[in-house]
Order: structure tokens, then C-alpha cells, then sequence
């Protein structure tokens, strides 16, 4: 089992922004977590990655059981993460070479000399997700979609069990939006790869690889299962508290308003 959450709260300041989550992930499954702004979804990303712990309820990732175990720094080298949080905490000076480097350290910057081998594993995911060309190019100076290549580059470095994609089409044209989905998706395909889960609040993202998700509303679950059940258009208005249509055109959906005047009968 990858992620197992059992009756989970968490409070942060006296608020419940977390409230009695329970959620499954097996080995192989691809899931996505979909909700709205503000339904939690990164709370609950930062629970899985251990910088919150619950405050009630029970927490194992890969096998670790939150208060019962020591979880630095082997979890978070376990977990690759590719999130614009990430990018606010790289140093100016780094160029990608070194970003996708200190993913074998899960560090922010370099503080260990890599050897060859780790050396030669970057330069293959760099050409790999055609970073290469701009290797010795500064991160700051790289455009969003190159940036987000050399994250999944970087998370891909410490060959992660859990791969958690936090919404990594943000600010990308739709060119650059679908390039970057043909690489999660091959991510995804790859036998020996890891478990994905992949947030988001566009389903037009939702791929094909995915078989199952997790609809957060308000830091609860509005309800988990199978894409095919779940991505309808009365479940989806009920969730949203307003009408939509759903269509599927190669296997994803896509959303549009409704004109029905009732939500759900």
C-alpha cells in the first residue's frame, strides 16, 4: 500500500482544514485529487509529504507510520514532488543541471559532491524530457514549461516509489500543456514507474492513465472511485453546486456549463 489515511483531521490555527479523510492509494494505481480553490488539496499534499502531521487519525505513507517511526529524511527522497511551491525555494544562481541534481539528495541546492553515476542519471533524464539544451541555463531565466520538465527531471532523479504532480500545467499555453501531459502520460505507461497521483482543478487534464480519483470539497471527501463513475455530469454539478455537461472526446473528459435549471432532481 502506498498511502493509507484513516479518519484523518487536521487543524492548523484553530481551524479544521482537514476533516475525517480517508483514502486508499495501492502500488500501480494513477489517482488524481481534484477540488476546487480553497477545498484543501494542499494541506493534504503537505500531510502525505510529512511537513503536517494529522492532528487526529492515522497516517502511513510507503509504509511509514506518522508518530510511530522516524520519517526524515527517507520518506521525502521516496516521494518525488513536482509543485510551483518548489520553484520559489531554488537559488537564483542554479542552473537546471544542478536543480535536477540535488533531486537525488531531495535538497533545495547543492551540499554533497555527485558522483558519476549520479551525474550521468541527470544528464539522461535532462535529454530524456528535453532539458538538455538548457542545462547550464539558470532556472529563473527558463520559461514555465521548461521549468516544469526539469521538476519532473529533478523528481524523478531519486527513483521515487510516489510521484505527486501538483498541478504542473499552471501558466502553460495549450501547446506546451499537451507536451507536457504526453510526458506524464509515458510516466505513467512505464511498468517499472511510480504510483502517480496528479492534482488539478481542469478535468480536461484527467488522462487516460488514471483509473481513479479523489474529489476533495471544503477539506472533506465528496467522494473516491473509479474516473469512469465519478467524472459524470450529476455527480460533478452536485459537487460543484452548479450545472455541467460532460463529454468525452480520446478517452478525456471535458467540461461545459449546463443550461438545465435544476442542478440535480
Amino acid at each position: 500500500m502506498v498511502l493509507q489515511l484513516e479518519n484523518v483531521w487536521l487543524n492548523r490555527d484553530g481551524t479544521w482544514i482537514l476533516k475525517d479523510i480517508n483514502w486508499n492509494v495501492k502500488k500501480g494505481e494513477h489517482w488524481v485529487l481534484f477540488g476546487l480553490n480553497g477545498a484543501g488539496k494542499t494541506a493534504l499534499l503537505d500531510l502525505i509529504n510529512a511537513y503536517y502531521f494529522p492532528t487526529k487519525g492515522k497516517t502511513i505513507v510507503l509504509g511509514k507510520e506518522f508518530g510511530k517511526v522516524p520519517l526524515e529524511p527517507d520518506l521525502r527522497r521516496k516521494i518525488g514532488l513536482v509543485s510551483s511551491s518548489l520553484q520559489q525555494k531554488f537559488y537564483d544562481t542554479d542552473n537546471a543541471f544542478e536543480i535536477v541534481l540535488s533531486g537525488a539528495y531531495a535538497s533545495i541546492g547543492l551540499y554533497e559532491t555527485p558522483t558519476d553515476e549520479i551525474r550521468q542519471k541527470a544528464v539522461s533524464l535532462l535529454k530524456k524530457f528535453g532539458c538538455f539544451d538548457y542545462a547550464n541555463r539558470e532556472y529563473s531565466t527558463l520559461s514555465q514549461g521548461e521549468r516544469q520538465r526539469v521538476l519532473i527531471a529533478r523528481a524523478l532523479m531519486a527513483d521515487p516509489e510516489l510521484l505527486i504532480l501538483d498541478e504542473p500545467t499552471n501558466g502553460l499555453d495549450f501547446i506546451a500543456r499537451e507536451l507536457l501531459l504526453e510526458d506524464i502520460e509515458r510516466i505513467a505507461a512505464a511498468p517499472d514507474g511510480p504510483t502517480l497521483l496528479y492534482v488539478t482543478h481542469h478535468v480536461e487534464e484527467i488522462l487516460p492513465v488514471f483509473s481513479k480519483i479523489l474529489l476533495l470539497k471544503k477539506g472533506e471527501v465528496f467522494a473516491s472511485g473509479k474516473i469512469s463513475e465519478l467524472i459524470s455530469e450529476q455527480v460533478l454539478s452536485e459537487f460543484m453546486e452548479f450545472p455541467v455537461n460532460v463529454m468525452w472526446s480520446n478517452d478525456r473528459p471535458l467540461l461545459s456549463k449546463s443550461k438545465r435549471e435544476k442542478v440535480y432532481d
